[in-house]
């Protein structure tokens, strides 16, 4: 059951979360931890275990135990009272039909473990892969819009049933201003020069930084004007993009890592998604992007005016932000340094196309 970092695997499986300091590095894991959790879990002996090496922030294991195959992750940025939370929620989104793998519970009947200091959960693996959004057909890319919508249907119903807090009346999405983007990117091309070794990141991440304050001075007055998104709200996913998708004959099979489940604007995920799944090799399939938008705007009526702003705010989010930068240098994280590279280059192809993106997610 692959995920963020979850390779895909071919038989069905297990799939544990683990949210922890107790491995000794990324690539391994205690032999004591992994036997008491074999116990927590009731799966029997393990047979072998293998490092996972795909995936970006988290670490995974696949585990072949004799109550079957699985896959152990090690999670690094989630609360245990919100991986609770979201956990208590799937088995409600699959009892709708949703394509959701609800958690299996340990031996006492709790959704999460805490073993060795850490906090671990129990998923039945969804066999399928992985597809980059450009791989999808026409027809599966409006697929995915419309499972998208019902999964936020599915989620509303969750919340009516006591599952999620009561939906805010207003939300608000800040809105970086120039001079805070300004700041922010000088303060790291300082750090590629304090703590950069002059490798070809650091020449990259030097240029980029100089291209975007040119970018974000002479665009800077496209930038939305206030912090109130159009459109509605409610509880979304968080993190719908390919790592978190399984297909299987075709067909969407599974929505994987439920750790950011939020409320946002409709529009600020449909927008999101489209860009993680449709935005690749520098451009946007404005193809695909339509038929998914029109996919999703097939089951939950969502406004033009609404997309038009979702897509402005997250350019200008995009314009405005350096998070893999701060992963790299503030805290020596390399894990996502290829995810700079590609969106850098997709956000200068995007503002030089800005009227033809916008109108590919009105005409959806």
């Amino acid at each position: 059951m692959p995920g963020t970092s979850c390779p895909g695997a071919s038989s069905p499986s297990i799939v544990l979360h683990v949210t922890d300091a107790t491995v000794t590095d990324r690539t391994e894991i205690p032999g004591s931890v992994l036997a008491e959790l074999t116990s927590v879990f009731r799966l029997g002996e393990v047979r072998e275990r293998r490092y996972l090496a795909d995936g970006l922030m988290n670490a995974n294991w696949k585990v072949e135990t004799l109550a079957g195959v699985f896959a152990l992750k090690r999670l690094t940025d989630v609360p245990l009272d919100r991986l609770r939370r979201n956990l208590g929620v799937l088995a409600s989104l699959a009892d709708d039909g949703l394509p959701v793998a609800a958690p299996a519970v340990t031996g006492s009947g709790a959704l999460v473990a805490e073993v060795g200091g850490g906090v671990w959960c129990l998923f039945p693996w969804v066999p399928g892969t992985h597809g980059r959004g450009v791989d999808l057909s026409l027809s599966q890319a409006a697929s995915l819009g419309a499972e998208l919508g019902r999964l936020h249907e599915g989620l509303g119903r969750a919340c009516d049933r006591g599952l999620l807090p009561a939906v805010p009346e207003t939300v608000t999405a800040e809105v970086t201003t120039p001079e805070r983007a300004v700041e922010k990117s000088e303060r790291l091309s300082a750090a590629v020069g304090d703590r950069g070794t002059g490798s070809a990141f650091d020449t990259a991440a030097a240029a980029a930084l100089e291209q975007r304050r040119v970018l974000i001075g002479k665009h800077a007055d496209r930038r939305p004007q206030d912090e109130a998104p159009a459109g509605g709200h409610g509880w979304t996913h968080g993190d719908v993009q390919y790592r978190n998708l399984l297909w299987e004959g075709g067909e969407l099979a599974a929505v994987l890592d439920w750790d950011r489940v939020g409320v946002r604007p409709y529009a600020e995920e449909v927008v999101r998604t489209a860009q993680v799944q449709f935005g690749v090799d520098g451009v946007f399939d404005l193809a695909r992007v339509s038929a998914f938008v029109g996919g999703y705007r097939s089951v939950v009526p969502l406004e033009t005016f609404a997309l038009l702003d979702g897509v402005r705010r997250l350019w200008w989010k995009r314009m405005t932000d350096f998070w893999q930068l701060e992963f790299h240098y503030d805290r020596a994280d390399f894990s996502c340094d290829e995810l700079f590279t590609a969106d850098e280059a997709l956000l200068h192809w995007w503002t030089g196309q800005l009227c033809e993106v916008e109108a590919a997610f009105a005409e959806g």
